[in-house]
């Protein structure tokens, strides 16, 4: 086959996850070449991601070159990737997935303010509602940009701390200080590079198998799911994470209000069955314990 072009975004972060995939697909004996795109929210860091008015924000202009065919596939973090897919596009491939956690990261000078008491920058509405949860009275301040864009926002003022995927700190080896916060249920995908091509491209599909890890692929498939049973392509404060613990998988699924004083909790231990869509009948559950409400205040909140 000619060489692969791999489309991706031109952060540092992005062009880590392609050049991994290059990686293996070169050690499968397959030429590569990188193709950086600059994405529509990569051009807006003003504006906060829920405001910018479309889901995939991250994405579609990766998936506008790939259906065009300017690449031969485009390399995403899952997590940014709106779970309803352009016509003719696919996830053919996910690698393993390393650190789905969230992580908090201060400024020099908060290192010794309570979590209680911190100015929270962060633009995720799952990061602030799960936040709010637990320390109600939180002040929060938007931030946009790559993991150094927002270090550098931090110390000039913006906020006390700031969240971070712990998988894109690993990943550029920064040698930070930061702090576990276990109560901020992860978001679907977390952690793990997906890689899409076009359904019609059966050869290249074929070849994107062989690098696929099976285990991560039926996880986030169960949290995708999930994801897209509850929202119904809404941006909304949705965490799901899905594990294999011996032979049975672990699913912990959440749905909270805006402002975090109302959560809807999953938390079921299931056989894998691939007959079977664990994770629409999980979402199901939340949507009769009142997350179809929730769901209806969330949308109306937002487009407001």
């Amino acid at each position: 086959m000619k060489t692969i072009k791999i489309g991706t975004r031109n952060s540092p972060l992005a062009l880590w996850q392609a050049n991994e995939v290059a990686s293996k697909l070169q050690t499968a004996g397959k030429l590569t070449e990188i193709v950086p795109i600059v994405s529509s929210g990569d051009k807006n860091l003003t504006q906060p991601l829920y405001a910018m008015g479309i889901t995939g924000v991250f994405t579609k202009d990766l998936d506008i070159a790939l259906l065009n065919k300017e690449i031969d596939i485009a390399v995403h973090s899952l997590k940014d990737v709106p779970t309803q897919l352009p016509t003719g596009v696919q996830i053919s491939a996910v690698l393993e997935r390393d650190f789905p956690q969230d992580v908090l990261v201060r400024k020099s000078d908060a290192k010794n303010k309570d979590f209680k008491d911190l100015k929270i920058a962060t633009s995720s509405l799952r990061r602030r509602a799960f936040w709010s949860h637990t320390f109600p009275n939180t002040d929060f301040a938007d931030i946009r940009g790559n993991v150094q864009t927002r270090l550098r926002k931090l110390e000039e003022g913006v906020a006390d701390a700031t969240l971070f995927s712990l998988a894109g700190l690993k990943r550029m080896n920064l040698n930070i200080s930061y702090e576990e916060v276990d109560f901020l249920l992860q978001a679907p995908s977390q952690g793990v590079v997906g890689i899409a091509s076009l359904s019609e491209n059966a050869e290249l599909n074929e070849i994107l198998n062989q690098i696929n890890h099976a285990e991560t692929q039926k996880c986030i498939h169960i949290e995708r799911e999930f994801l897209k049973t509850l929202e119904g392509g809404c941006t909304a404060p949705i965490g799901a994470h899905a594990e294999f613990i011996g032979d049975k998988i672990r699913f912990l699924g959440r749905l909270c209000s805006l402002d975090g004083k109302d959560c809807i909790n999953v938390d079921e231990t299931i056989d894998w069955n691939p007959e079977q869509n664990f994770g629409a009948e999980l979402a199901q559950q939340v949507l009769k314990r009142g997350g179809k409400d929730m769901m209806a205040l969330i949308k109306y909140q937002i487009n407001s």
